[in-house]
This record gives C-alpha cells, sequence and structure tokens, in this order.
C-alpha cells in the first residue's frame, strides 16, 4: 500500500541574489495525478547553472516567483498515479525536472524516470542527470569514437570528468587539462592530465602523441585560440557558452524533449551501471545545509560533484583533503 504523505520540504526563493535568498519550506504534496507518481528524494544534485539562475547571472530563464532550485534527484517511489505501469511503489527511481529537485518529495510524471541500478549508489545517482547529459550529448555531438584524440578542459570537474571517462570508453585518447593536484585522480581515471598555463599547446601534443581531433572546454578561457593552435576543425570544438545552451535545452519541459531527456539519462545510467564511468563526490550536504554547498562548488575548486541527501546518517562534516591543499 502507497504511504500517504501530505508536505514536502522545498527549496525557494523570491528573489535573485546570494545563497542567503534560499529558504527549506513546508508546502502540501500533490496527490500523483495521471501518469505521474511521487518520488521520496534520497539524494539531489547541486549544478553551477542552479547558481547562475538564481544570482541572475543567467538571464533567459523565465519562471514564476517563487522559484525552486535543483534538477537531478533520485529516491523511492511512495505513491503511483493511474496509468503507471513501470513502476510500483517501492521502485528505486533516477529523475529529473526543470526545477525543484531540492526538496523531501516530488510528484514528478513517470515520463522523467528511469529505474535505479541497484549496483549505483545513491550519491551518484542523485546527481547523475544534468553533468552526465550535458556529457552524453556533447560527446554525441562531436561524434566521439575510437581513434579520437580528445582534449578536455576542466577534466575534474562534474562534467569534464564524465566527459573524459566516456570518451575513454568509447575509444579515443584523452588529454585532460587541469591543475597540479587533480593529476593523480585523473590518472587514476586512465585519463592523461597536462597542466594549465603558457606552453599548454605543446604540452598537449607530447602527451597525445598524435594530432588532436576534438576539444572540449569546460574552462571558458582561451579554449577557441587553443584548439585553433592545435589545428582542430572548427565543427570539432565546443566552448564553454555551448555547454551553457546544452545545459538550458536540458531544463525544457516540452513532451518532446522530457522523452529525449530520459532516453539519454537511461542510456547514461547504463553506462554508470557497467562502470564505463564513475562520479567521485567530493561534498556531501544534508538538505538543509545548501547553502554551504553552493559554497563549496563556487569555490570552483572540488572534484566531480557536490551533493545533497535528506536523510544524511550523520551531519558530522570531515575535513577535505582539497581544502587542506588550498589553504597551505
Amino acid at each position: 500500500m502507497a504511504k500517504k504523505h501530505e508536505q514536502t520540504s522545498v527549496v525557494e526563493y523570491d528573489r535573485v541574489g546570494d545563497t542567503d535568498v534560499l529558504e527549506v519550506r513546508q508546502h502540501p504534496l500533490a496527490p500523483p495525478g495521471d501518469g505521474e507518481v511521487v518520488v521520496e528524494v534520497i539524494t539531489s544534485g547541486i549544478n553551477h547553472i542552479d547558481g547562475f539562475i538564481r544570482s541572475g547571472t543567467e538571464t533567459e530563464w523565465e519562471e514564476a516567483w517563487p522559484r525552486r532550485s535543483g534538477s537531478d534527484f533520485a529516491g523511492i517511489v511512495s505513491a503511483v498515479g493511474q496509468g503507471v505501469t513501470r513502476f510500483r511503489v517501492g521502485s528505486e527511481v533516477i529523475g529529473h525536472v526543470r526545477s525543484g529537485a531540492h526538496a523531501t518529495f516530488l510528484t514528478v510524471p513517470a515520463a522523467a524516470l528511469v529505474a535505479k541500478p541497484k549496483t549505483v549508489s545513491w550519491e551518484t545517482a542523485g546527481s547523475l542527470y544534468l553533468a552526465g547529459v550535458t556529457a552524453l550529448d556533447t560527446l554525441d555531438d562531436l561524434r566521439i569514437k575510437k581513434g579520437d584524440v580528445v582534449v578536455i578542459s576542466a577534466a575534474a570537474g562534474g562534467v569534464g570528468s564524465i566527459e573524459a571517462q566516456i570518451a575513454k570508453h568509447l575509444g579515443a585518447v584523452v588529454i585532460g587539462t587541469c591543475g597540479d593536484r587533480n593529476f593523480d585522480y585523473l590518472r587514476q581515471l586512465g585519463i592523461k592530465p597536462v597542466r594549465y598555463g603558457d606552453g599548454m599547446a605543446d604540452r598537449i601534443r607530447k602527451a597525445a602523441g598524435a594530432p588532436v581531433t576534438a576539444f572540449i572546454d569546460n574552462f571558458g578561457q582561451d579554449g577557441r585560440d587553443l584548439a585553433d593552435e592545435l589545428g582542430v576543425p572548427e565543427e570539432r570544438y565546443r566552448s564553454s557558452a555551448d555547454r551553457r545552451d546544452v545545459e538550458l535545452r536540458l531544463l525544457r519541459d516540452d513532451p518532446e524533449e522530457l522523452a529525449r531527456q530520459t532516453a539519454q539519462l537511461e542510456r547514461l545510467t547504463h553506462l554508470a551501471e557497467r562502470r564505463a564511468f564513475t562520479v567521485l563526490i567530493s561534498g556531501f550536504y544534508p538538505l538543509g545545509d545548501i547553502a554551504e554547498a553552493y559554497a563549496d562548488l563556487k569555490k570552483l575548486h572540488s572534484r566531480g560533484k557536490v551533493v545533497l541527501a535528506t536523510h544524511p546518517v550523520t551531519t558530522y562534516r570531515s575535513l577535505k583533503a582539497r581544502d587542506i591543499h588550498e589553504a597551505s
């Protein structure tokens, strides 16, 4: 029998601003309608674009006030509406919404959900959608395949690390540009690290040992010039502005795009199940500490993903090695 939930805790804000505008509020929980389910959220990811929208930096976002944040989530189905046959109460799922994933319960279309494999952790599952499908869409668009030599900037970040690992899984040689402290992390993933700074093109050529055939710029500084210096064709270069366009498309909720997004999320979930890539969780915060989680992300030095949890076992905060490195 379905559990009955009448309230949900939701992160909302009434105006653009920094993290101080965020509030956790209680709202009535809508029962599932036709084709909908209620999901008890276990984990949800945070992404840079969430902060850009909240701060007003992303000027093309249109949504009524109050606004909600978050698009990635994973959880357990607690109620099922009419016409839903793929999921039942107790199903573990991974999903996506335009906004509002930072909540304890969500009423969402079943069409926005995929089954969560048992071997994919809750932390990974809740952070998959936006970063992972952005990575997958970008690699698909560039038609990355065996024999390619791909340069990916900010390769230790949330999107970059997934792009790098899936590109390697597809048979490409992958060069990841990064700071010194991320060298060992990228090497563990089978990615060749190259240090940022003057002379980078020469270091990339040496690491690649062959002509570079594609370039993905997640860093957003001088990527086009570097790609030109490396002889990368224009059609095989993607900028940080291109990434922003991909992410905004992934936050659309028209039926055709929703179906495409969920199909990509399902592909991504199967890749995660086969360990074609792993997600490093560099920050794990209770939902109520969302401002601290965003502050962590905003430092731009975290590897992998920062994740929120609705029912963490403990709220004890451990000292991160990267914080020690930054302070030294």
